[in-house]
This record gives C-alpha cells, structure tokens and sequence, in this order.
C-alpha cells in the first residue's frame, strides 16, 4: 500500500529547495537567466555532493527575483505538498534569497508568501508557517542580518528562526549573538547539525545556541552522551531520511539509523528537507520506512504527533492542525 492520503505534518522544508524543477526552467525563461549546470540531461538537479548541491541550490534561485516569484513558488510547492496528504508544513525561508536580508524588501516577500499560503490553506487544506533562516557558510555578520529580519518580522506567520548551508563553516557558537537576538523576539529556535558535523555539532547546538529542534541531528547516534543530552533538553530531530541517503551520509535505508534513535527514546519527526533535488515527497518518505523497518499506521501517527507537539505555530492553529491528524 501506499501512504499518500494518509495525513501528515513536516518540519523541515526549504522553500527554496523544493521548488519544481520545471517551475525554475519556466521562471529562468521569462527572466533570461542561465541555468547552465544546474541541470542533468533529464531535467533534474544535477549534483554530485553536497559542496555541488549547495552551488546548484543557490544557482536555481537567481530564477526568484522578486515577492511575486516568490508567491508563485509558494503555491506551487504547496500543491506538491498537498498531493502527497502533507496538512501543515513549515518551511525555511532566508532573506537572502528574498531582498538580499533588506528588512523592507524582505516584508514585502513574506506579504506575498502569506497570501499565497494563506489561498492553499482556504483551497487545499494545507496550513503553512515560515522558519527565517541564516545561511551558515554566508558568515556571522550576514545571519546578524537575517535574524534583524526575523526578529523584525516575528509573529503568527514567522514563527521561528533557523540556520542551514555548509555545517562545516565555522561553530554554531560563531552565531549564538543571532540566535539570542531571534530568542527575545520570541521566535523558536532549530540549526541543522548532526547531519556532516558528527555528535558534537548536536552537542554545540543545544549548548551554545539553546534550540528546541535539530535540523538531521542522525549523527548524534553515534555518542550515547549526546542522546542523553537531546532527551534531557526535550529536543525534537527533523529527520530526512531520503536526504540523508540522497547525499551519502549513510549508504541505503536499512542502515540509516531512525529506528535506533527512537529506539534511544530521542523525538524522532520525518521530512523531505529539499524533495526535487532528492527525488522524494512526503509519501515516498512514509512508503520506504513502512517498506524498510515495518513502520504501520500507529508508528506514522506517531510521528505527526511528535511533529504537531514540535511544531512552532500557535496552539490555536495546532488546534486545528490536531483535527486534520486525527485518523479516527
């Protein structure tokens, strides 16, 4: 069977990254943008690993050049979501790709991405919150920049405040002054770690930056210490496991090590972090770890609760959320 109408919730999403890859080459054409190399002979993303894929993700977004692109990009992105029974998602979103991290420009794109979710959320019953988000290899001085942005722009639709890119530049304390700036605007807080950066960059993450989730956070397996660490803070993993695969962080399904963090008692969620480029959706996540570890319904609905429970919108729209989850 497949779990594509079963109902589910994701945390970790790059608006960015799951863009179409027909929808980039339509957009780059009316625009007269060149996307040589950010292609294979399919039509796919073309990468080898994750020092490529970073330069083809920030090549396809020359394509999105203004709030109205980014609308468009909104709305296609929920539609894929939508068809694969994903409810509510949150997606990272970084004014750097949105206004080059000016406050002004930078509100004027999260006008046209609310509208946008907001039309899917009356038309497709899919409800969608916003992560701004610091690019790590961009440097401190340039998340300072983002989170001003975040912090500037926090409330019911911005919710948190996030960082990606290389997990190799620098340390996660290099930006705590960021994430205390996000902190007092009373945004929530995640950084991807765990992912290249090996058990202690999950350590430093919850030290140094004091974040609720984990963006991959799988490495972490590897030092019993640091679970204990992630049980103890109550942190939340957003877990891609076909990312993971994907990129060669762990060779095939059956070794990637979901099931033994929720075996350790770690609060496991699943996503599809940039779906096109690793040829996955939400469904396809759900179909492989029912197919490779024997996960059933009641493991599925376990981790929507684990997501709606983590999730950084309000309890009044999780409210709502909950009714969309509920199976019975």
């Amino acid at each position: 069977m497949s779990y594509q109408s079963f109902p589910k919730a994701e945390l970790h999403l790059h608006l960015e990254g799951a863009a179409p890859p027909h929808f980039i080459r339509e957009l780059a054409g009316e625009k007269g943008v060149s996307l040589d190399g950010v292609f294979d002979e399919n039509g796919a993303y073309a990468y080898r690993d994750f020092g490529e894929f970073l330069k083809v993700y920030e090549a396809a977004t020359a394509a999105l050049q203004s709030p109205e692109d980014f609308a468009r990009l909104t709305t296609a992105v929920l539609e894929e979501c939508a068809a694969n029974g994903v409810v509510y998602a949150e997606t990272f979103v970084s004014p750097e790709f949105c206004g080059q991290r000016d406050i002004v420009a930078w509100k004027e794109y999260l006008a046209a991405m609310q509208e946008a979710a907001d039309k899917a959320d009356r038309e497709l019953g899919i409800t969608l919150r916003g992560i701004a988000t610091a690019i790590r290899h961009d440097g401190p001085e340039k998340a300072k920049q983002s989170a001003l942005c975040a912090a500037e722009t926090a409330g019911d639709w911005i919710v948190g405040f996030g960082m990606g890119g290389d997990e190799m530049a620098g340390t996660q304390k290099d930006f705590a002054y960021s994430f205390d700036m996000a902190r007092e605007a009373g945004l929530h807080l995640t950084t991807h770690a765990g992912e290249w950066g090996g058990p202690q960059s999950v350590r430093d993450a919850i030290v140094d930056l004091g974040v609720s989730r984990i963006g991959h956070g799988v490495q972490s397996i590897q030092d019993p210490t640091v679970i204990d660490l992630i049980k103890a803070h109550d942190v939340t993993l957003e877990v891609c496991p076909g990312s993971n695969i994907s990129l060669n962080v762990y060779d095939d399904w059956k070794k990637h090590p979901i099931q033994r963090l929720r075996d350790a008692g770690v609060k496991v969620t699943v996503s599809t972090d940039d779906p096109p480029f690793f040829h996955t959706t939400m469904t396809r996540e759900f179909d492989m770890l029912a197919a490779t570890f024997g996960w059933a319904d009641a493991d599925f609905d376990e981790m929507n609760a684990n997501a709606l429970a983590a999730a950084y919108c309000s309890q009044a729209t999780k409210d709502v959320i909950a009714k969309r989850l509920d199976r019975s």
